[in-house]
């Protein structure tokens, strides 16, 4: 059997919010929502993961004065 092609971030994204307006509509059974609900925690997951992968990778190599590359963290503001 195939593999599900992962998605990216902006389309589980995309995904989440046409989840969330349909639910929001009231026009859907409880199946369907209970339904969309798990597909949503799936997508939200989906988007956290991206993002805290992101971060990880926004650590900033910089160059000391000795010529000496160094790691440093990104700070972001607010947390």
């Amino acid at each position: 059997m195939p593999r599900k092609k992962e998605l990216s971030f902006e389309e589980s994204l995309e995904k989440l919010e046409q989840i969330v307006s349909a639910m929001e509509s009231g026009d859907s059974s409880l199946q369907d929502l209970m339904a969309n609900y798990a597909e949503g925690v799936q997508l939200g997951s989906n988007c956290l993961k991206v993002l805290e992968q992101a971060e990880q990778t926004m650590d900033v190599m910089v160059q000391d004065n000795a010529g000496k590359v160094k790691e440093s963290e990104l700070q972001i503001e607010g947390e």
